[in-house]
């Protein structure tokens, strides 16, 4: 190869690896259904905690939202793992999917009102976070029926950088539609891509239950927990994400930075400025197909997460701000990447639905704890402080967690055993 083709080459090799999208017709649908669904989700995510502000100008009562949301995601997270081993994931995925647009027409019909009432904002977050919970694992589950297995590192960045699509444009666009149209006008979009993603939902092939799956029950679960219990390395998956995020999530007090820093305007910017890095590392994701040792991937992306966190709360400048939002969002997709991945290649498909649930805690538990966490020391200690003491003490509890649990950092797709078992009794053997 002369030097003038290694270039190109060397560029190509670092693309987006697109297998999933041409092998499966079903993860084509699925990828624009959740495209869609990401930019109106966002656009609520956005307009929701503003509103809360609006009405209260408290950060306590916008962390409020994740202890508000805590409780329905466990629950229903659990049961939600429980309950796709023994249903149509199809039908899962697109009942919740409705009654998540239903939710979005509520804030919509509260945003119109002349005087906008506080207790529906609250009530429409405990029960997105409940459908949220019986629908992830449906759907996360899904991907590894469709896609083969040796494309799952692909699919997952595949996923991501769909994610970070949505995370990118609908904040931005979110802050723009609140501040020149209002809360209303954002909760329609919301309310619009709902009913896309239900249409789209419609085309999903069935995905109907193992022959002998059982009904859901706790005796399923605590079975689901006992597997994840007797693995260190998705122990070590599932502890390292929910630190991270307990310690370092800091979106919820965004508005009030943005005041701290005089640049309001810059509020849409700063929740999207993670997903931004995220969306760099995504589209140079082609040498991640090659690597086998994932869990250095969930370590140190998560310990890269939590340095730039740090330094996101230390620095006063809103541009250099931004810069560590977007290295911080970079590390998190990394850290994700191996987490999704190690799941996929481990995890028997007995098991897969029913440790689905659990995952859906472990990703989903530590962002709603750390917005608690996050307002109320803002509301102590100031919202800077609150935001790098909070970077500092996720690295610390990464090292510590890396250290008790070093067969995460030894994990390797090719050697490991749990890998090995699933990769031979995939549909692909590969």
């Amino acid at each position: 190869m002369t030097s003038a083709t290694a270039l190109p080459a060397r560029l190509s090799a670092l693309l987006p690896d697109l297998s999933p999208w041409r092998s499966s017709a079903d993860f084509r649908l699925l990828w624009v259904q959740g495209l869609v669904t990401y930019f109106g989700s966002f656009m609520a995510l956005i307009a929701l905690p503003l509103q809360i502000k609006e009405l209260t100008g408290s950060p306590l009562a916008v962390g409020a939202m994740g202890a508000v949301e805590l409780v329905p995601l466990v629950v229903f997270g659990l049961y939600g793992g429980a309950l796709a081993d023994s249903a149509d994931r199809r039908k899962v995925i697109l009942g919740t999917e409705a009654g998540l647009g239903l939710l979005a027409l509520v804030l919509l019909v509260n945003a119109a009102m002349p005087d906008p009432m506080l207790w529906p904002l609250y009530l429409v977050a405990g029960g997105v976070s409940a459908l949220a919970g019986l629908q992830r694992p449906a759907l996360d589950s899904l991907i590894a029926r469709i896609v083969p297995h040796d494309q799952l590192t692909a699919a997952a960045a595949l996923n991501s950088l769909r994610w970070q699509f949505g995370a990118i444009t609908g904040p931005a666009v979110a802050g723009l539609v609140v501040a020149y149209a209002g809360h209303a006008t954002a909760y329609t979009v919301t309310v619009v891509t709902f009913t896309v993603s239900v249409l789209l939902c419609l085309r999903l092939a069935p995905a109907p239950p193992a022959e002998h799956a059982r009904k859901p029950s706790l005796r399923g679960i605590a079975e689901g927990a006992r597997y994840a219990w007797s693995r260190p390395v998705l122990l070590g998956t599932y502890a390292i994400d929910l630190a991270a995020m307990f310690f370092a999530f800091p979106n919820t007090i965004f508005p009030f930075l943005a005041d701290e820093l005089d640049a309001e305007w810059s509020l849409g910017l700063m929740y999207a400025a993670g997903s931004v890095g995220s969306l760099v590392l995504g589209l140079t994701s082609g040498w991640t197909s090659r690597v086998r040792r994932h869990g250095l991937f969930v370590v140190f992306g998560a310990a890269a997460w939590g340095l730039a966190v740090a330094a996101a709360g230390w620095f006063s400048n809103v541009w250099l701000v931004l810069v560590c939002l977007a290295v911080a969002g970079a590390g998190d997709m990394l850290s994700g990447l191996g987490r999704s991945t190690i799941w996929n290649q481990t995890i028997p498909e007995e098991l897969r639905v029913r440790l689905a649930g659990i995952e859906v805690l472990s990703y989903s538990v530590g962002p709603q704890l750390g917005q608690v966490r996050a307002g109320a020391m803002a509301g102590w200690t100031g919202t800077r402080m609150a935001i790098w003491t909070g970077g500092v003490a996720c690295v610390a509890s990464v090292a510590l967690l890396a250290a008790a649990l070093p067969k995460l950092l030894t994990y390797d797709s090719v050697t490991d055993a749990d890998a090995v078992r699933r990769r031979q009794s995939s549909p692909s053997g590969v």
